[in-house]
Parts: structure tokens; C-alpha cells; sequence
């Protein structure tokens, strides 16, 4: 099973909105003959690829096997068909489940397909585990919203901008490395949200570079109509950002991403008033301060909003600067990020 949760972190950032899952099969003398994992959203299973992934010569020995999988196999057609039949057609008799699926159109049916059509069923081998790898899936499934990072960078006094006049560029905190950290998370996000505020006074872009993986959705809130259509923002980028005006509240706006527009993570990249405002709601679940080792004293402008009280899972040196990374969902440990 720790294999198999090794195999389904290959697929991070790639599977959204689907889990991340690998398997693994092992035959009676102890030979693992089979690996896969979910590669690709809309592409195979991690179940259809371990079982693809058997030697001819090997295959004989399917019906005498166990296949180790980290989520329970699906029943239901979606973009494939059910992993559970497939499994049960293979005649593999043994499956081992790390964590069931919390999806309501699974939920245990997957297991009992198996178990109906003879096979032994094992749950709860390294469920935590297995929970934690899909902490946005799990997230998203139990709370129908989606699972909210915040992120900002800060001077080492507390402040997320100088001052500055009309058309100054702003106070620049981040280095290379943890610019690039910036890309991962993007990366692995399937939105960015922000303000019409911060786009307006940074010209931010939102894009995703230098990293690979898929470019997030990027979303703009803007309850007074004050977007330009020659910011960068609607300049760069393969898909145009979406400009939301009737959230007022952060329950509502994660809502409306995850009811409209099917959004299972975000990051939020923006000004203090707006970070403030979900940290007082406490619709969040991680949150990573980037703090620069210089201040800007009478110089400083915008200030960071208080920690919350909130446990801090990582506290680590990214060049001369520091990175705090704080958990409020007790699925996320933070060993991804």
C-alpha cells in the first residue's frame, strides 16, 4: 500500500477534479507484477493501468492475486467505466482499499460490487495515508466546497507593500526559489482567486511559468465594476479569467466555484482586507506566509493580517527567506507544499 500511495502522488496536479490513486498487484509468490496510477483526468484508471500493465506471461496469475489500491474502485460510468467490474472480470480475488471514496456516486458501492461478485475486500489499510494524499479531493467531497490555500508575502515589520506613487512597480519579497514555489503552487491549484484591488494595483498576471503542469482557471472578484480590459490579467493567459461581482461573502464566492464552475482547490493571492476576511470566516484550510528578511518601517504600506491561531506544520529557511505554513484541516500535513 505504500507503494501504491508512492505511484498515486506521480499524478499530482495532472488528475483534478478526480483523486490522485495508484495500485499495485501482487502475485501468490510475493512478486509485485503490476503498477499503475491515475495519470491523467479523462484517462485510465489507476486499476486499468496496473492491470494493463501485466506481463502476458504473468497474467495467468491474476486470478490468484491481491491488488493494493489507495481508493476505493469506482462504480459507477463516468469518463471510464467502473474499476470495480473490471476488477472483478480480471478475477482477481483479493483487493486491498486504503480509504473509501466519500464521493456520493461510489460511497462504498464500488466495495460491495466487489464483494457481490466473490472477491475478499480489505478497507482501512493506511486510510489516514491515503486520506491525506487526496486532502483536496476529500475536502471538496465531505464539505462541497473546494480546499482554499491563502498565500502572501510579507517584509520582516509585517507589511505586504511600501509605498508607492502612480505606476510604481510593487515592493518585490520573493526570490527565485520561492517564486518558483509560487509556480508549484499555482500549478497544483485548480483556481486562483483575487481582487479587482490587487489586479488593478500590481497588474498582476496570474499565469502560470517556468513549471509544468496545468495553468489554474483565475478568478477575479470585483463587487464595484472597476476592471479594465487593459490589465494584463485579460492580456495573458490561454483562457480569459472569469470577473465575479455577487459574492459577498467567502461561503458564498467558494460556493459559486465549486457549484458553477466545478473548482475542487484554490489560491488565494491577494491584498490584506480580502485575506482577512476568509481567515475571520474560517472557510480556509492551509495558509503560507513568505516573510523577506528586510523591513520597511515608516516606508511600509498594506499590513499582513494576524496569524490565526492555527497549527504551524512547517517553519523553514527558502534562501534568506522564511516560509510558515500553517494547516486548518486536519487532512493537510503540508509534505506536498
Amino acid at each position: 500500500m505504500r507503494r501504491a500511495i508512492e505511484l498515486a502522488a506521480l499524478g499530482r496536479g495532472m488528475t483534478a477534479a478526480n483523486p490522485m490513486v495508484g495500485a499495485v498487484i501482487v502475485a501468490p509468490d510475493g512478486r509485485i507484477i503490476g503498477e499503475g496510477w491515475h495519470r491523467r483526468y479523462g484517462e485510465g484508471h489507476a486499476e486499468v493501468n496496473a492491470v494493463a500493465s501485466v506481463s502476458p506471461t504473468d497474467r495467468p496469475l491474476l486470478p490468484r492475486s491481491t491488488i493494493y489500491v489507495t481508493l476505493e474502485p469506482c462504480s459507477h460510468y463516468g469518463k471510464t467505466p467502473p474499476c470495480a467490474k473490471l476488477l472483478a472480470e480480471s478475477h482477481i480475488p483479493r483487493v486491498v482499499v486504503g480509504a473509501g471514496d466519500p464521493n456520493p456516486k461510489v460511497n462504498g458501492r464500488g466495495i460491495a460490487m466487489l464483494r457481490e461478485a466473490g472477491a475478499e475486500v480489505v478497507t482501512g489499510v493506511l486510510e489516514r495515508e491515503s486520506q491525506q494524499l487526496n486532502y483536496v479531493f476529500f475536502t471538496a467531497m465531505r464539505h462541497r466546497r473546494p480546499f482554499v490555500m491563502l498565500k502572501w508575502a510579507q517584509s520582516a515589520d509585517g507589511y505586504m507593500d511600501c509605498r508607492r506613487a502612480a505606476g510604481m512597480a510593487p515592493c518585490h519579497f520573493s526570490n527565485a526559489l520561492t517564486s518558483a514555489a509560487t509556480m508549484k503552487l499555482r500549478a497544483e491549484a485548480g483556481a486562483i482567486v483575487t481582487t479587482a484591488a490587487t489586479v488593478s494595483a500590481d497588474n498582476a498576471r496570474l499565469t502560470l511559468r517556468d513549471w509544468p503542469g496545468n495553468a489554474p482557471q483565475r478568478f477575479i472578484v470585483d463587487r464595484r465594476g472597476v476592471l479594465t480590459r487593459e490589465l494584463a490579467v485579460f492580456q495573458e493567459g490561454a483562457i480569459p479569467p472569469v470577473v465575479l461581482c455577487n459574492c459577498e461573502s467567502p461561503d458564498e464566492l467558494w460556493r459559486t466555484l465549486y457549484d458553477d464552475y466545478h473548482i475542487t482547490s484554490v489560491l488565494v493571492e491577494a491584498g490584506p482586507r480580502f485575506l482577512d476576511a476568509i481567515l475571520t470566516s474560517g472557510q480556509w484550510d492551509a495558509l503560507r506566509v513568505e516573510i523577506a528578511p528586510f523591513a520597511l518601517g515608516a516606508e511600509g504600506e498594506a499590513p499582513a493580517p494576524p496569524l490565526p491561531h492555527a497549527p504551524v506544520i512547517s517553519d523553514s529557511a527558502a534562501g534568506a527567506n522564511r516560509l510558515l505554513l500553517l494547516s486548518n484541516n486536519p487532512l493537510f500535513c503540508g509534505a506536498d507544499s
